[in-house]
């Protein structure tokens, strides 16, 4: 069932399916259309070579939406996806089935699918019009990492690791999770899953090809420094990064707004022993009553075209992207709530399914707040969920048609 704020009593509709049930299903198909999900299992082979009970595209679709069915067993995921699917494409029979042959199911399919899936529909949301997604021109990214916890199986401690605790070990393994969001509509665009001893720099480092030119990255303090600096300026994006305030930046020139224009070194120190040199412009400050020192870099050069005092404030937004974690982890798993999979493989693409499911769910708020003129940042998930109740008449009147989000 979907999180999100929604009401203590479901709306129900004949036979005992609520509303919202047929409302994941909806979000699934219309985000990831079937054909979509048919080009991913022939990219990665996958595709099922004889009639199954559960074939692989309908597989695909039951990954996505265990997340959006949390508090339901995984038979009880299989019939509410059994029901929405038979107006989605009436010719994809499934059977419901128990929980092994699901199990072996989502082991023939592997994770690969998921990944070329993201690459084919997943994309920035906000349009030119989007609030809180844009400054002068720029489309504002964040890259934030986190974890999430996994079953305490054999497989799962070996691959993933238990994270160190006040008393010893914590007591389930940790996957370490980085993505990479757009800001303004909470859209998770890339994200990358790992063993707890991978590093956020690591993992940033992959993640760093999904940048693109006219997008302003903002990040928090990441040790890094100059390799990670240097790729994601290479991929032509804008870079507005907090750094340690005891890191020394020479002055080679001041500018009336009190920045300053300085150079971020590689000194060879680092694993990739990367050296050189980059531009920045420096501008430390503290908050308003506040005791805590600033220090950000950017690659905005010209302070006439990005003034200080709007860096200043705009670093603070990527503070959005823990409001996004947070919906994952609290809204669609349940506070402290673990992963479902025992496997490392069905771990990751069970991770897999939950981000493009957290993207489905911001693609309908998206196009919610584009027909009510709101911003994404404003609306809930019930308000989106109540201006769809409007359209429909009968499930199969929300039709899986592809999501556009130019629309």
């Amino acid at each position: 069932m979907w999180g999100f704020g929604m009401a203590r009593t479901p709306a129900s509709l004949p036979g005992g399916m609520r509303l919202s049930d047929y409302l994941g299903v909806a979000a699934i198909a219309r985000v990831f259309p079937r054909d979509a999900i048919r080009e991913a299992l022939r990219r990665t082979g996958r595709e099922s070579v004889r009639q199954r009970a559960l074939p692989a595209d309908a597989m695909m679709y039951y990954v996505i939406a265990m997340s959006l069915f949390r508090q339901a067993s995984t038979r009880e995921v299989l019939r509410c996806l059994m029901e929405g699917l038979r107006w989605v494409s009436p010719e994809l029979l499934v059977r419901v089935s128990g929980k092994s042959s699901i199990s072996r199911a989502r082991s023939r399919l592997g994770p690969h699918p998921f990944a070329a899936l993201r690459d084919a529909c997943v994309r920035p949301l906000a349009a030119p019009s989007t609030a809180g997604a844009w400054y002068r021109g720029h489309r504002l990214m964040a890259i934030d990492g986190s974890s999430l916890s996994v079953p305490d199986e054999e497989a799962n401690r070996r691959h993933f690791a238990l994270p160190g605790a006040s008393s010893g070990q914590a007591g389930l393994p940790k996957l370490r999770l980085s993505v990479l969001m757009e800001l303004g509509t909470r859209a998770p665009l890339a994200w990358c899953g790992g063993p707890w001893f991978e590093s956020e720099m690591e993992q940033a480092e992959r993640l760093v090809p999904h940048l693109e030119p006219g997008m302003l990255m903002l990040a928090d303090r990441y040790d890094g420094g100059f390799p990670l600096w240097s790729a994601a300026q290479d991929r032509g994006a804008d870079l507005l990064w907090r750094v340690k305030s005891n890191q020394a930046f020479p002055v080679r020139g001041s500018f009336p707004d009190g920045s300053w224009s300085s150079v971020i070194n590689g000194r060879g120190r680092d694993r990739r022993g990367l050296r050189g040199q980059r531009a920045v412009r420096v501008m430390c400050y503290r908050i308003l009553g506040g005791e805590e020192a600033f220090t950000l870099i950017t690659t905005l050069l010209d302070p006439g075209q990005a003034p200080a005092a709007e860096l200043a404030a705009l670093y603070h937004e990527h503070r959005e992207i823990e409001t996004a974690s947070d919906e994952v982890k609290t809204h669609m798993l349940g506070p402290g709530a673990p992963l479902r999979s025992k496997t490392p493989e069905l771990v990751l693409q069970e991770l897999d399914g939950l981000m493009l499911a957290h993207y489905a769910v911001r693609c309908l708020i998206h196009e919610a707040a584009g027909s009510s003129g709101r911003d994404p940042d404003r609306l809930s998930f019930l308000h989106a969920v109540n201006i769809v109740h409007r359209r429909i008449v009968h499930p199969g009147a929300f039709a899986p048609t592809a999501h556009n989000p130019e629309r």
